[in-house]
């Protein structure tokens, strides 16, 4: 329970904090969102099957290497770490009812990033 819930701590920070830097809300690439349906599909069932342990397994390693300065992610790759961490989303809300708009922001902040975004984050850390 502990776990669950600092992990909605992280989520909910990080919404927070990403949601602050952006002012106006961009126009997804329809092609990105295409992508971003397809891979959500291909995984909803799989990731709803989740541990917590393989959800953190999932979201550090997501971390690790989009913060890794010589490692830089396919787009492919990208949304696949992004949107499987957004399906997660909706696990959490059918186990925990009372958290269900906080999974359906944090389900809309990890549907919302960009690739776009990810390659000029690489570029400015050069």
């Amino acid at each position: 329970m502990r776990k669950i819930n600092l992990i909605f701590g992280i989520i909910l920070f990080l919404n927070i904090f990403f949601g602050s830097l952006y002012a106006q809300q961009k126009i997804a690439n329809t092609q990105d969102s295409l992508l971003k349906d397809s891979i959500y599909m291909a995984n909803k069932n799989e990731v709803m099957n989740y541990s917590l342990k393989e959800f953190d397994h999932l979201f550090f390693e997501f971390s690790n290497k989009k913060n890794d300065s010589s490692l830089v992610l396919t787009k492919q790759e990208f949304y696949n770490y992004t949107i499987k961490i957004a399906a997660f989303s909706d696990r959490l809300a059918k186990l925990y009812p009372k958290d269900k708009e906080t999974a359906e922001l944090s389900k809309k902040k990890w549907f919302a990033e960009s690739y776009q975004d990810y390659l000029l984050s690489k570029a400015s850390h050069k």
